[in-house]
């Protein structure tokens, strides 16, 4: 079981680092208004963003916030991973976008509007993942 969810941790680890690193470039490139800077930006988080996304996983996959039922298909726990995750993430693309850029406002902005645009994919890949039952053997 501990390998079978290692493995969903990872599939959801990438899909979701697809679907990030398309919006920062996007965001980046919007803001900036350099598509090589929106690249950079975007490429630079994959490796950071992938390491800190798993760890992320494993440690709400050990948290047990119910008392009585399993609260990890409900929607209050996808709510408070997503802000969790979201905390983690705009720090990483602030301080990201600031290096890369030199400007801080600039890796202030793009964080700011990440944080909306993300919030909202995340809890949508969420609520994908908790209808799959890849990785999940003793799902009923």
């Amino acid at each position: 079981m501990k390998n079978q969810s290692r493995k969903r941790h990872l599939a959801k680890t990438i899909t979701w680092r697809c679907v990030g690193t398309l919006d920062t470039i996007l965001l980046s490139w919007a803001i900036t208004g350099n598509p090589w800077i929106g690249l950079k930006i975007g490429l630079s988080e994959v490796l950071t963003k992938m390491v800190l996304y798993y760890f992320h996983e494993r440690v709400w996959f050990r948290v047990n916030l119910s008392k009585s039922g399993d609260l990890r298909e409900s929607r209050k726990l996808h709510i408070l991973k997503t802000f969790s995750w979201r905390g983690v993430g705009t720090l990483d693309t602030m301080l990201l976008s600031w290096i890369i850029t030199g400007n801080p406002l600039t890796g202030f902005k793009i964080g700011l509007l990440e944080l909306l645009t993300k919030t909202i994919l995340y809890y949508l890949h969420e609520r994908v993942w908790s209808r799959s039952d890849y990785g999940l053997p003793n799902r009923n």
